[in-house]
């Protein structure tokens, strides 16, 4: 019976990082035919893409009456993110992201994080709460649009030649898409995630019964790790690239949707009780790796091997103290 949950772990893992991939190609390419920037679909739809399996296993998680999972997941995918997304691809190939400007966007996640854990000592969680994180993140996405209209009225033909640059860099992007191939992404994907989050969610549970772990410990490790997946691959991808902005934006722009989002979403499904243990130390900890990025936002530092391996290293350690 415990090798079936390890299998239905497995295999939803796999689904749900091939059903994201496929939702992301959809979304990205729908979004480019329908004539929309791709700055705002970097920022907007490919976050959202690559963080749909966490929402999917949030959702489940709730209606299994499994909150430790639900909010486990989030905070541990925002704390994979950084750590290893970041930190595995830079120890090997290194990040240039010198040049990056993302400080506004950075603030707006580190204040993300302040409202995340302020909702959390408030909890439990209910829809109340959702609406609020909900709001934030309509006010995030709005911003982000007053920005990139701005710049490009400033520098039109400078941001005319960026977007199409911008068409190579994002993952999966071809303004030639074929309309099919367009819906068959998007149905494979949409199809996909709900299969996905239903088997991992379910074998989750079985396993952190059978061992006595919590399902919080579970959400933090296993299950963070396996909806980080995709944004390891777009990050692995654009290091090799020679593109550290799209990895970072990638990483900042998932880490703000997991918190105002995927909650904000599972509020309305059902109340979740914060589990103690993710008040005394996750929460903190996730806090923590995101002020780790401030030097490289405003030094305008690259992500170096050596930081990188600290990074890389830091996440090993962490989750070694959950386990054990």
């Amino acid at each position: 019976m415990l090798l079936l949950d390890f299998a239905m772990v497995v295999l939803g893992l796999f689904i749900l990082v091939g059903a994201g991939d496929m939702l992301v190609k959809g979304a990205v390419n729908l979004s480019l035919r329908l004539g929309i920037p791709a700055l705002i679909v970097s920022l907007t739809v490919v976050a959202f893409g690559t963080s749909a399996p966490e929402l999917l296993i949030s959702i489940k998680a709730v209606l299994e009456d499994s909150p430790g999972i639900a909010l486990g997941n989030v905070v541990g995918s925002n704390i994979a993110n950084v750590l290893l997304v970041l930190g595995l691809p830079a120890l090997f190939v290194g990040l240039k992201t010198a040049d990056c400007k993302v400080k506004r966007s950075y603030l707006q996640m580190i204040a993300a994080t302040v409202l995340f854990i302020a909702v959390c000592f408030l909890g439990p969680i209910t829809w109340v709460h959702g609406v609020v994180l909900l709001a934030a993140l309509a006010w995030m996405i709005w911003d982000a649009i007053s920005q990139a209209r701005a710049h490009k009225r400033e520098v039109a033909a400078e941001a005319a030649a960026q977007i199409e640059d911008d068409h190579e860099e994002v993952e999966g992007a071809d303004p030639d898409l074929p309309w099919r191939k367009i819906i068959l992404f998007l149905s494979l994907g949409l199809i996909g995630l709900p299969l996905g989050a239903d088997l991992l969610v379910d074998g989750a549970v079985n396993i952190a019964r059978v061992f006595g772990m919590s399902e919080t410990v579970i959400g933090l490790t296993l299950v963070a790790f396996g909806t980080s997946l995709p944004e390891l691959a777009a990050v692995v991808a654009a290091a090799y690239r020679g593109h550290g902005d799209v990895a970072l934006g990638n990483v900042i722009g998932s880490n703000m949707f997991n918190l105002l989002a995927i909650i904000g979403i599972a509020a309305f499904v059902g109340d979740m009780a914060v589990p103690p243990e993710l008040l005394r130390f996750d929460l903190w900890i996730m806090a923590a790796a995101s002020l780790v990025l401030a030097p490289i936002v405003y030094m305008r530092l690259n992500i170096g091997r050596v930081f990188g391996g600290v990074l890389t290293g830091l996440y090993a350690v962490y989750v070694v103290m959950l386990l054990t």
